[in-house]
């Protein structure tokens, strides 16, 4: 059988390469027994096109990759 690669390219400018861009943060929120906030600590990954640099999320990538999945199985 012959491997086949399906690359996720950005579909503006059709680059394959990617840098991955980090936000950190802090979200506060209150809780019924308390009057003291809690917090969440949060990082997000974007990743960017070295060419164009057109922003996409992980959740958008994940969803592509699952797309060519579903379309190599079925061709099989």
């Amino acid at each position: 059988m012959d491997i086949l690669q399906d690359y996720f390219l950005c579909d503006s400018c059709q680059c394959k390469d990617f840098k991955r861009i980090y936000n950190f943060s802090l979200r506060f929120h209150g809780v019924n027994f308390s009057d003291d906030l809690i917090y969440d600590k949060l990082v997000d990954e974007i990743y960017q096109c070295i060419e164009c640099q057109k922003t996409f999320t992980k959740n958008q990538i994940e969803k592509r990759l699952a797309e060519f999945r579903q379309k190599r199985k079925g061709e099989a």
